[in-house]
């Protein structure tokens, strides 16, 4: 894969959800610092409405999704725009991990909710960097 194609991590809206608060922040952080060079996100909305800047940003190019909730908002719209899902991940399912935990708001998280959004960062990051790995 050369150095200009970078894995698209695509989160949910999730506005309104402390989870869909937690895959947008988690892939916000996976792309500003763990893997700024590796990987790129784009905005749901624009994918969703067809707008062709977006849609031309992840023709071709290996997608990974994050839905905070089972509506799988985020993989469905990403499938149904033609994006090559290499994976899909739920919050909710490292949510089951931590049961009892206290994340936070829709509009703001808690220490532990950091923590564990910092988990879901680093498990697409290194996703990020297997799927680059796989397209060389």
């Amino acid at each position: 894969m050369s150095t200009n194609k970078k894995v698209n991590v695509i989160a949910c809206s999730g506005m309104g959800k402390v989870y869909g608060l937690m895959a947008r922040e988690a892939v916000l952080h996976t792309v500003q610092r763990l893997c700024p060079e590796q990987a790129k996100t784009l905005c749901l909305a624009y994918i969703v409405t067809g707008d062709e800047e977006a849609l031309a940003g992840f023709d071709n190019q290996p997608c990974i999704t994050v839905d905070g909730c089972p509506a799988m908002c985020s993989a469905k719209s990403v499938a149904a725009m033609g994006g090559d899902i290499k994976e899909e991940l739920k919050v909710l399912d490292v949510m089951k991990l931590h049961k009892g935990a206290k994340p936070g708001t829709a509009t703001e998280l808690t220490p532990e909710g950091w923590a564990i959004t910092e988990e879901i960062a680093a498990k697409i990051a290194e996703r990020v960097q297997e799927i680059q790995k796989e397209e060389r």
